[in-house]
Parts: C-alpha cells; sequence; structure tokens
C-alpha cells in the first residue's frame, strides 16, 4: 500500500489539503494530534496491530523486544508508566510481567483501542487520557516510565516533556523513549530508493505540518537533533545512560512507513534513549 492510500482515510475525514512550513506551539499541536490519532486509530490498528501484539513490549518497527533488551530493568513489582501507549499493547504487557502498569495517551481512539485489547486479553490495566506534556500525576508517582514511539515526537516543547516525566519518577526511576532517529528527518518518508537521497536540512526544526483549507494543522510532527534530546534530558535533571540506535535485524522484511530492509541497511532508523532520574 501506498503512503497516500494508507493515510487518505483519515486527511479525507480531516480534510487535509496540503502540508505548511511555520511553528506550532503546544496547544495547536494537541488538537492536530487528537484530532489524527482519532481519525486514523482504526487503520493504524488494523495495519500494525498484529505486529505488536495484543501483549507485548515491541520498542520500534525493527522489533527489538523489552523482552530481549531488558531496558526497564526489573519491572515486577514496580509501577510503570506507559507515555503515548495508543493500543496499550506495552502496558499489557508490562502487567502480564507483573507491575503495576499505567497506560496514558492523547487519543480517545486510541484508547478505544487500548479498551479493546484489555477486554480480549483480560488484562486489567488503567488507562489515562492526557497529553504528555501535562501529566495527571503527583510528584513521584512511579518507579520507571516508557514511551514506544509514543507522544514525544508530537509535543511541541520536549523540554516539557522530559521535565514532566522526571517530576512524577522516583528518584532512581529508569524513563527509556524510542523514537524516530533524526537524521531520518533530511530524507523522504520513502521506503524506496526515493529515501535515500537528502532533501531538507538536519538542522531544520520547522516542524512536518499538514493543514485543511483554513490552514488549521490536522498533523503535527516535531524534528529535534540529537544534541536537542540530550539537552532536554540533562536539562530536566535527568541522566542518559545509553542511546541505542538498533541495526536492521536480518531475515527481517517488513515495511513500516518509511522503514524498510533496503533503508535499515545504511542508516538507523530508530533511536532509543535509556535515562534516569539521578537516586
Amino acid at each position: 500500500m501506498s503512503t497516500e492510500a494508507r493515510y487518505a482515510g483519515a486527511e479525507g475525514a480531516l480534510g487535509t489539503t496540503g502540508s505548511a512550513k511555520r511553528g506550532v506551539g503546544p496547544a495547536e499541536s494537541r488538537a492536530a494530534s487528537i484530532a489524527w490519532w482519532d481519525a486514523d486509530a482504526d487503520d493504524y490498528q488494523s495495519e500494525h496491530g498484529d505486529f505488536l501484539g495484543l501483549a507485548d513490549m515491541v520498542w520500534c518497527p525493527e522489533g527489538l523486544r523489552e523482552a530481549e533488551l531488558g531496558l526497564l530493568g526489573e519491572v515486577a513489582g514496580r509501577s510503570v508508566l506507559e507515555v503515548g501507549c495508543g493500543s496499550a499493547s506495552c502496558g499489557r504487557w508490562l502487567r502480564a510481567a507483573g507491575a503495576a502498569a499505567v497506560s496514558l495517551d492523547i487519543s480517545a481512539g486510541m484508547l478505544r483501542h487500548a479498551r479493546a485489547g484489555n477486554a480480549e486479553t483480560g488484562i486489567a490495566l488503567p488507562l489515562v487520557q492526557a497529553s504528555a506534556d501535562q501529566l495527571p500525576f503527583a510528584d513521584g508517582s512511579f518507579d520507571a516510565a516508557c514511551s514506544a514511539f509514543g507522544a514525544v515526537p508530537f509535543v511541541a516543547d520536549v523540554g516539557t516533556v522530559m521535565r514532566e516525566v522526571a517530576r512524577v519518577l522516583r528518584p532512581g526511576g529508569p524513563w527509556v523513549f524510542a523514537v524516530t532517529h533524526p537524521m531520518r528527518w533530511i530524507f523522504p518518508d520513502d521506503p524506496g530508493p526515493t529515501g535515500l537521497t537528502v532533501v531538507q536540512s538536519y538542522f531544520d526544526r520547522t516542524p512536518y505540518l499538514e493543514v485543511d483549507e483554513q490552514g488549521r494543522a490536522t498533523y503535527v510532527e516535531h524534528h529535534r537533533t540529537l544534541g536537542d534530546f540530550v539537552r532536554a534530558i540533562t536539562g530536566a535533571g535527568l541522566v542518559l545512560e545509553d542511546l541505542v540506535e538498533p541495526e536492521w535485524p536480518q531475515g527481517h522484511t517488513r515495511e513500516w512507513g518509511q522503514w524498510s530492509p533496503l533503508r535499515g541497511r545504511l542508516f538507523p532508523g530508530t533511536a532509543i534513549f535509556r535515562c534516569r532520574r539521578p537516586a
């Protein structure tokens, strides 16, 4: 399926007419994320649900799993916040592994699929609708936090997200999050040969923005360089312990949007940051 066909349903429902180049603030980013993920939830789950599983913690399109990597450390008996949960397969995996997990997402459409997953698996995972830059939890509420491609790229101020996560973590708690590798920003969103040619500057932080006829944002994704992420992490008082850049697994043939064996063999598609609130 082409990229155009894949997103035609959500774009049609939202009246998307094209893209724009301008800054986007926190409120507009939140509104666009709610609208987009509500509109795309069914198509997203139809395309990726089998790969993500009902109760599995897959970090990235390369297929790396927490069961193999152990980036969060021991989770049994610990309270864990999943930020930007989508259908919450990660949260259910954490619950099954003995964690007191809570999963949060801004989209009611995605949380509808999360509730369906809870019902199908019988796993009673608490679900919360909120934005990652406005976490509705008290200070020091969680032993750990995680995000597998959720929320972080869609919030206007990544520093606020890091500060919010640091605030709700207890001392010594890990914060592990996976995002599109920043270097991918310079290439077209194309898994084929066209996606190997640089088309824009790595240093251009202008968000990727789609709009309707009135110029309202229907989709927003924000670019940060690796240095931007490091500064946001350390500026929140967190310690960066590791940066995982997964290589494309041998024999892995699945395409996911811009991810493909062709591109994966040449440069990373994912960056996984493992951070910790100092004890």
